[in-house]
């Protein structure tokens, strides 16, 4: 049930945060928070009138005139504490993700870890927000770079990651002098919110982090809004698509990470146990909801025999509620979710491929009314069906064939999406050569998901990205700060009194 404007309930409200403050949205339009495999309504989220943006942002802007001229050393000192909180927190974080997002306990503890390693990376701001300097470029003359912070920021989430997309953001943003205005997923808010609470505990002053929720509304009023200076996207293409280009004409600087098909490519000689264990792991964990799951594996020559063994393995695979013990599968997001998954695998069916094993309407005994789609296997895929061209983001792996590595480096390279890609293999020539030649930003070389560590930046590419500049890493401190170059001159009493020089030269 989502009745925007249903009366108010016992249920609690998410609150909006502005300038410090935990505050209750005067909206009038409401989504309600639902248990993906209950139903059970678990709080209300508010969409937040043109108003709070405008406070939340006001608030945002007056904050930075103070916070970018904190000395580096006081913020990284919020980061370490955040990242001891969030440690503390852990058990706490993964229950609510789990309770509002659907994943595995365990999956979601390593939601929260992978946004708390990009926190303890925040904390190292000192070595990372550094300018150059060139002695003496001229007679006593030096040039040097300023790396200093924007301004506003903001960032828009999806559902799909609630506690690490958002640290991917707002604490590189902040740790680099900037203010920030989030924008979480309005259908699981609730870790986010938990978050946020906690880096005000750390010492983030107020203004520096301000929330607020929404939906199309909320998002058009951040890509439009004067006074931010850079947005940051993870979600969906279109979604995606239409922030890159509202924000760029509105002068601000933008990265949107947006969808994928990543294709997992598997050769003959590759360890077949660890392969099948991968493939199932990245194409099935999550329940298929992420944007470099391993949706689409390429078998090679022989490998095609193995099509038998991955169903097996993927039979063995337990769909349930993400609270319950052994649960690998938890349920997708929502009932509409739930329903788009099922269509295109009817549409798989419609098209010719093979159903090797149908996920519909499995039985979860205790969570009837879960928005459940187990492990689905499609072999004989081609591009054109829509199993191959459109994103899934549930747990269906489909299987296309391949009679070289070549025929699969093409194939892979003519699909316009280039978020990540895996090659399992035992021979480092055939490594090699997959790594040079596929055009794909993020490849893994028996890592089935790729996705790097905090000291090196998310690289998705292609059509998968927008925007120049990845989200953490190096290339985040460079997306949250203006490049400022100085070039200066110190007159000693003896060098002056050369008279007027009307050429360019410094000499």
């Amino acid at each position: 049930m989502n009745d925007m404007n249903r009366v108010a309930t016992e249920v609690a409200t998410v609150k909006l945060l502005i300038d410090g403050t935990f505050v209750e949205s005067r909206s009038e339009q409401w989504r309600d928070v639902v248990n993906p495999a209950t139903q059970a309504v678990l709080a209300r989220v508010p969409f937040a009138t043109a108003d709070e943006v405008d406070a939340a942002v006001r608030s945002a802007q007056q904050a930075f005139k103070s916070w970018r001229k904190t000395p580096i050393g006081a913020r990284a000192r919020i980061f370490l504490k955040y990242q001891q909180l969030i440690r503390e927190h852990m058990s706490e974080l993964a229950a609510i993700l789990t309770a509002e997002q659907g994943k595995t306990l365990a999956d979601a503890e390593g939601d929260v870890f992978r946004g708390l390693e990009v926190v303890e990376h925040a904390a190292a701001i000192g070595n990372l927000q550094l300018g150059e300097l060139a002695n003496n470029v001229a007679g006593g003359v030096d040039t040097y770079t300023l790396l200093q912070p924007l301004g506003v920021c903001a960032g828009i989430t999806p559902f799909n990651f609630p506690a690490m997309i958002p640290l991917w953001m707002f604490p590189m943003a902040i740790a680099t002098g900037n203010t920030f205005v989030l924008k979480p997923s309005e259908q699981d808010p609730l870790v986010t919110m938990r978050l946020v609470e906690l880096a005000l505990q750390a010492g983030v002053p107020k203004g520096v982090l301000n929330v607020v929720h929404g939906g199309e509304d909320v998002v058009n009023a951040i890509c439009d809004h004067p006074d931010i200076k850079a947005v940051s996207f993870v979600g969906s293409t279109k979604v995606g698509t239409h922030v890159y280009h509202r924000a760029s004409l509105a002068g601000k600087r933008v990265q949107c990470m947006m969808g994928a098909k990543n294709h997992a490519v598997v050769l003959p000689d590759a360890n077949k146990e660890q392969t099948l264990n991968a493939l199932a792991g990245a194409a099935f964990g999550a329940a298929g909801q992420r944007c470099m799951a391993a949706s689409t594996a390429v078998l090679v020559g022989e490998a095609q025999a193995w099509i038998p063994e991955l169903v097996a393995k993927a039979r063995t695979l337990k769909v349930n509620a993400g609270t319950e013990p052994g649960t690998d599968v938890g349920p997708v997001i929502s009932c509409a979710a739930r329903e788009r998954v099922e269509s295109l695998i009817a549409a798989g069916v419609e098209q010719g491929a093979r159903l090797e094993l149908d996920g519909r309407k499995p039985s979860v005994p205790g969570f009837e009314r879960g928005n459940f789609v187990g492990p689905t296997i499609f072999s004989g895929v081609e591009p054109g069906m829509r199993i191959y061209d459109e994103e899934i983001f549930g747990p269906v792996l489909i299987v296309l064939a391949a009679d070289t590595l070549e025929a699969a480096i093409e194939l892979i390279n003519a699909n316009p999406n280039g978020n990540g890609t895996a090659l399992f293999t035992q021979s480092g020539a055939a490594a090699r050569r997959f790594q040079e030649d596929i055009d794909v930003g993020q490849v893994g070389i028996n890592v089935p998901i790729p996705v790097p560590v905090p000291l090196f930046s998310f690289t998705g590419s292609r059509a998968s990205k927008l925007g120049d500049l990845g989200p953490y890493g190096k290339q985040v401190v460079m997306f949250y700060t203006q490049t400022k170059t100085v070039t200066a001159r110190w007159f000693d009493d003896d060098t002056l009194g050369h008279g007027v020089n009307t050429t360019i030269s410094l000499k």
